[in-house]
């Protein structure tokens, strides 16, 4: 018979200890805490993977953002599951029992058959039911950089003899065309604001939601379409981000990346009539403005539904096909060329790293081409020129010249 396991004292006193924030940076409580959620999720990745990749974990730590620290543990995690349970390194049951020596021979081949057999199909058993996985070329893509980004480090560490990333197969992955972009269209952003001030296209049941909660929607969807916002930044914007003298507020981008965004009245009007007619007092954080029906920080699955709600709408469509807010970030970036404003000016506002991914919006101005020839017309300059300076010669003018 198995012994039971009897807890001290001091085991019960553990478990029912409160994490507190003792936080002396000029960053919100919610930002601090989101961090370290990423952080122990990094640390627990840590734990499963084996021991001898220690100086690696460091590396990352220091060099990436904390979301790609945990895309890439989380990559190299089912690369080791796949060595020991495809492979049988180790003792075929867990991470940790692959060698540093078995690890350190893999060669470029054995990545390649990783990436091109295994990853683009693989079952995952549970206790109810199997589940076939599929990869497509983008995610094949970035276990590869993960991978890359790992067997470079040993590289450089003289921990293996050669750089096996050179041989990696490389994994093709389609252009981007300016026409796949999905977006709204300038009349459809009327419609989706149209939608959430009347309730116009939203079922019996989710009128209900709607009486409680429109003027709340109205201001996340206003925020989206003209900052282009990430939803994390708008899940985490607090009462304090805001600065209504200076007329702007504070968020959070990736890598921890503080910003000032200026406010202009469409906004201002949006979060007045939220903030106070309808907003609810939360129950437990005192800060977040987006506040659900329960007194709680609005989650990010809740306004990614919230958007392909109302987006549906706008494109009558049925729910499961309207967009993801990350569909509202690209049409501000589009919508904001269309009105004329610098591709650089809107490659700072929506932070894009480089200015070719927001090229890619400004072809979605609308008869691009046509407008500039339109309003191009030579014949048009060099007749306005002939009456005003006589730039063109006459035919009595050649004549003249050739008779001379």
């Amino acid at each position: 018979m198995a012994k039971k396991k009897i807890s001290s004292p001091s085991d019960t006193n553990a478990a029912n200890k409160q994490l507190k924030i003792h936080n002396k940076s000029d960053k919100p409580d919610n930002i601090v805490i989101k961090q370290n959620i990423q952080i122990e999720k990094c640390r627990e990745l840590e734990s499963e993977l084996p021991r001898f990749l220690a100086d690696y974990f460091l590396y990352l730590r220091n060099s990436v953002a904390i979301s790609t620290r945990v895309a890439y543990l989380s990559d190299l995690l089912f690369f080791c599951k796949y060595l020991v349970n495809e492979l049988q390194f180790g003792d075929g049951k867990n991470s940790h029992s692959i060698s540093s020596e078995s690890f350190y021979s893999l060669s470029a081949k054995d990545i390649n058959l990783f990436l091109g057999d295994y990853c683009t199909r693989y079952i995952v058993e549970t206790e109810h039911a199997d589940y076939i996985m599929e990869n497509h070329n983008r995610a094949l893509a970035r276990k590869r950089s993960s991978l890359s980004v790992l067997f470079k480090f040993l590289y450089r560490e003289q921990l293996m003899s050669t750089n096996i990333i050179d041989g990696f197969n490389p994994i093709k992955l389609p252009k981007p065309q300016p026409d796949a972009i999905k977006r709204l269209e300038i009349e459809e952003i009327q419609v989706m604001l149209n939608a959430v001030e009347s309730g116009y296209g939203l079922t019996p049941k989710e009128i209900q939601y709607w009486e409680k909660t429109k003027l709340r929607d109205k201001a996340m969807l206003v925020l989206f379409t003209t900052y282009g916002l990430r939803v994390s930044e708008i899940q985490q914007l607090n009462l304090s981000s805001f600065n209504y003298t200076r007329q702007e507020f504070k968020i959070y981008r990736k890598r921890g990346k503080e910003v000032l965004m200026p406010l202009n009245k469409s906004a201002l009007t949006v979060l007045n009539e939220y903030i106070h007619i309808e907003r609810i007092e939360p129950s437990i954080e005192e800060d977040p403005l987006f506040v659900s029906l329960q007194g709680t920080r609005m989650t990010i699955r809740a306004i990614r539904e919230l958007v392909k709600k109302y987006t549906s709408i706008a494109m009558q469509t049925s729910r499961d096909k309207g967009y993801s807010p990350h569909k509202l970030r690209a049409t501000a970036a589009s919508t904001l060329i269309q009105f004329g404003f610098s591709i650089y000016d809107v490659q700072n506002l929506l932070d894009h790293d480089n200015v070719t991914t927001t090229q890619l919006y400004s072809a979605h101005r609308k008869n691009a081409k046509r407008d500039v020839i339109s309003q191009y017309e030579l014949l048009d300059e060099f007749e306005a020129g002939d009456q005003n300076d006589n730039l063109v010669p006459t035919k009595s003018d050649r004549d003249d010249e050739t008779s001379s």
